[in-house]
């Protein structure tokens, strides 16, 4: 079947038994974020994005022409006339329900990001290149953002876009699930060596080895759990009510001031006798300790630290925890520190959000079930992606 068939057949016999599988590269510390390949336009060309769960919108830096752009690993894309009408439902979905159309024949767009970075551009339909795990490779036109005014935020990367992985209608799993091409479930695989992969579909894990939990359902733009409570070595904090949201948009995770304090708290008491000692002359992150010689990798001091977890009653008979080892919330500086890839989120600006960033899901598939409405997620050895249909865990 060639690809133009398989995508043109496929709403009216949907090939849902299929995934696709993305790599990703990158990582945490020093590189600070991850990012996946994707191929778009006529002829397709590569492109590297952030992979956000956080935001729906897809977009590209585009020379449409320029006005204000940052430095990308890729020339800017250049936009087709393809463009989203005002009226089109995606367009719709990516603005308040008062919104005017200025101009009927486009759907003009702005995203502001938690980080004080934003996009403003417009609509457009083009052709992605994606291989299936059954063996295809599927062309589909999707709806994706041509950026030409970019302000970098505080966590600024330097690529060529974002790959919108949110709730939303203008998702790039919800375009793909109202194909018909697979089922509208999206997950990654982030590993502590760096890289990983990313997935759309529901065919590459066993469902039954998953821990599930509800998704909010107050909370429709976010990938939220809703209410959790702070666990710190196996204990009860008594640090509770804790919105929390799944970001892989984040390197980093955050608590609330409140919830920060306490945890540091539990933190430094813990330390209290142990051959560290708080350094300011490490300026990686807020909070960094040194030993008696510089440390080299995780392993040197996770021994020091506890793990602490995110427990959520999780509507159904029993909790579910998201464990948290030392490993998925320090880093070794290039000093040879050791800081805490926990920050204080209300200072960041996140208000009273707890947010769950790409350091702490290191080591896990975590996936975001929206037909079931349920996220989930397993330890798992994320350094090599599976092979059409077999497992991973």
């Amino acid at each position: 079947m060639s690809s133009s068939s398989v995508a043109s057949s496929s709403v009216v016999n949907p090939v849902v038994s299929s995934s696709i599988v993305l790599p990703l590269y990158g990582n945490v510390y020093p590189v600070g974020y991850y990012y996946v390949q994707v191929n778009i336009g006529q002829p397709s060309r590569p492109y590297f994005l952030d992979p956000d769960t956080g935001s729906d919108l897809t977009w590209l830096q585009c020379d449409a022409p320029c006005v204000r752009c940052t430095r990308a690993p890729h020339p800017f894309y250049k936009p087709n006339n393809d463009l989203v009408p005002c009226k089109d439902p995606l367009c719709a979905a990516l603005h308040h329900a008062d919104y005017k159309c200025e101009s009927p024949e486009q759907c003009d767009y702005q995203v502001d990001y938690a980080d004080g970075g934003s996009s403003l551009g417009v609509l457009l339909n083009d052709l992605f290149t994606f291989n299936m795990t059954s063996g295809a490779r599927i062309k589909p036109h999707l709806a994706l953002g041509c950026g030409y005014d970019q302000l970098p935020g505080q966590s600024y990367h330097p690529l060529d876009g974002v790959l919108g992985l949110g709730k939303g209608k203008a998702s790039i799993v919800s375009q793909l699930h109202n194909k018909g091409l697979v089922r509208n479930v999206v997950g990654h695989c982030l590993s502590g060596k760096g890289g990983g992969f990313l997935f759309f579909g529901d065919e590459v894990y066993d469902s039954s080895r998953i821990v599930w939990t509800p998704m909010a359902h107050d909370h429709m733009k976010h990938y939220s759990t809703g209410s959790g409570e702070l666990i710190f070595g196996g204990k009860g904090t008594g640090l509770k009510n804790l919105f929390v949201v799944f970001d892989s948009g984040s390197s980093f995770s955050y608590l609330n001031a409140h919830t920060y304090q306490g945890f540091i708290s539990l933190l430094k008491k813990e330390l209290n006798g142990k051959p560290l000692r708080e350094t300011k002359d490490d300026y990686t992150l807020p909070l960094c300790w040194k030993g008696r010689r510089p440390f080299k990798t995780i392993n040197d001091v996770k021994k020091y630290f506890k793990h602490f977890a995110l427990s959520f009653t999780n509507g159904w008979k029993s909790k579910a925890q998201f464990e948290i080892p030392p490993e998925s919330y320090l880093i070794i500086s290039s000093k040879g520190s050791v800081c805490l890839g926990v920050l204080n989120g209300t200072e960041a600006g996140l208000q009273n959000v707890n947010l769950i960033g790409d350091i702490s899901m290191q080591d896990k598939m975590v996936i975001y079930d929206n037909e079931r409405q349920t996220i989930g997620w397993s330890p798992a050895n994320c350094d090599r992606p599976p092979k059409s249909s077999s497992m991973i865990m």
